[in-house]
């Protein structure tokens, strides 16, 4: 690819949403996951997939939107995608960078895909800042 030729050194991550029959909105959704695979096996060193499905579950059984828009979907997307980048933005004497977190996590170089976990989960319209006990956590 075009940005690896021109950063051969730099670290690629990327999010990708798995589409799931269940909520499909259009035809084409699995044709495109099936033919993007290859790319992200070769150009990517480290893939976060987001199960689609799953996305939708969680705005239904826990935080309890009966018809989630796709505002709640990327707020829950925004909220993996913080998580994992934090280690990035602050600085701090346990935080590392994604090339240690490809050496911790990918035992080969094509096996480079994660399945994403958030705590806790909280709706667009929930406060900024809360308590938060072990139990919500766990």
């Amino acid at each position: 690819s075009k940005i690896r030729e021109e950063f051969p050194d730099r670290m690629m991550a990327t999010y990708s949403v798995v589409p799931s029959p269940k909520v499909s909105d259009t035809v084409v959704e699995p044709y495109n996951a099936t033919l993007s695979i290859h790319q992200l096996v070769e150009n990517s060193d480290e893939t976060f997939c987001i199960d689609n499905e799953a996305l939708y579950d969680i705005c239904m059984r826990t935080l309890k939107l009966n018809n989630p828009s796709y505002g709640d979907l990327n707020h829950l997307v925004s909220a993996v995608m913080s998580g994992v980048t934090t280690c990035l933005r602050f600085p701090g004497q346990l935080n590392s960078d994604l090339r240690k977190l490809a050496v911790n996590m990918v035992p080969f170089p094509r096996l480079h895909f994660f399945m994403v976990g958030f705590a806790p989960l909280t709706s667009r319209g929930a406060h900024s800042f809360r308590a938060v006990t072990v139990p919500e956590l766990t």
